[in-house]
């Protein structure tokens, strides 16, 4: 069984930085396409940024590329999202998500087999 637990959400100011984190377990992380999504109350889950398996592409969203980065650790089965000049807009829970078809880009929710429960981020401004 495949688990994702994501870590490092929390509470900061404005032009701010967090760095998530999430570790994969029961699985074959090295052949995952790894993503972020993020999910704003009342709004719909919409991508982040996407790795492939093997970390040499990247793809993000429009709304934050040149602040976030998306890594990966295969020895240590995890991912993380590196998150710079926070703003409020990017208040949310953010989720981490496997793919396990070495397809990439992934950048529609249903495209992925895996999910993890969501940490919590919140801009104050």
């Amino acid at each position: 069984q495949v688990q994702l637990e994501e870590s490092g959400g929390g509470l900061v100011q404005a032009g701010g930085s967090l760095r998530l984190s999430c570790v994969v377990s029961g699985g074959t992380f090295s052949t995952y396409t790894m993503g972020w999504f993020r999910q704003a109350p009342g709004k719909e889950r919409e991508f982040v940024a996407a790795i492939s398996w093997s970390a040499k592409s990247t793809d993000y969203a429009h709304s934050v590329k040149g602040r976030f980065t998306i890594s990966r650790d295969n020895a240590a089965n995890t991912a993380y999202l590196q998150m710079n000049s926070l703003n409020p807009d990017d208040t949310a829970v953010y989720y981490c998500a496997a793919d396990g078809t070495r397809h990439f880009p992934v950048v529609l929710v249903g495209e992925y087999d895996y999910w993890g429960q969501g940490t919590q981020v919140t801009v104050s401004s």
